[in-house]
């Protein structure tokens, strides 16, 4: 059963944040919260956590999996950009877009998109994600918490440690978040394309 972190939202505890990394650095699946809604996440270098992040969230290897990052120092590192998209990142992070970006050869093949090699990357905006990630010291994999079959994503922790507790080691909460996923954004042809409408706006990108 999931071990459940009650952080505070703007100040919270570092000692539970360490403990909830310990488990995603040994190939637990968490639920954690963030600025658009809850998100299923995996240590990036664990594929058999990568495997059952798929299975929990029903979703095969076409389906985009993306990069929390801290910032974007990170970005050279897993995805291909040039200046003018660097620009166009910069001006929207922190905050609820994902963008779609090519893959670098650091990304394991099985992580990208198998046809296009491409993976998503964002930066959250949400003090608790932020801690996590420096707890962990680095990125994480993860999907919007949308259950297998639904549209909606989970905002609820107590929701999620009920009815998917017995598939994760940790449900971080800080109370309800909310319930709208990103705004993904398409980055790999040059100019920008909508690919899904969400909490981001996309008039900051020209969209």
């Amino acid at each position: 059963m999931a071990l459940l972190f009650d952080v505070h939202p703007d100040n919270p505890q570092i000692r539970l944040l360490k403990q909830a990394a310990q488990l995603l650095h040994k190939g637990g699946l968490a639920a954690i919260p963030t600025d658009s809604s809850y998100a299923l996440v995996c240590h990036l270098d664990d594929k058999n956590a990568a495997e059952q992040l798929r299975r929990v969230r029903g979703v095969d290897e076409k389906h985009h999996l993306t990069l929390l990052c801290r910032d974007l120092s990170e970005l050279a590192n897993y995805a291909m950009v040039d200046n003018r998209q660097y620009r166009l990142l910069k001006s929207c992070t922190p905050g609820a877009y994902t963008f779609i970006l090519p893959a670098t050869k650091e990304v394991p093949r099985r992580l990208s998109h198998p046809n296009r090699r491409t993976i998503g990357l964002r930066v959250p905006d949400c003090v608790v994600t932020q801690a996590l990630l420096a707890e962990l010291g680095q990125p994480l994999l993860a999907t919007t918490f949308i259950p297998p079959g639904e549209d909606e994503p989970l905002n609820d922790p107590d929701e999620i440690l009920e009815r998917f507790g017995h598939q994760l080691e940790a449900v971080v909460s800080m109370g309800a978040c909310p319930r709208e996923p990103t705004t993904v954004v398409d980055l790999t042809d040059g100019e920008p394309q909508l690919v899904r409408l969400g909490r981001g706006e996309p008039s900051r990108l020209g969209l």
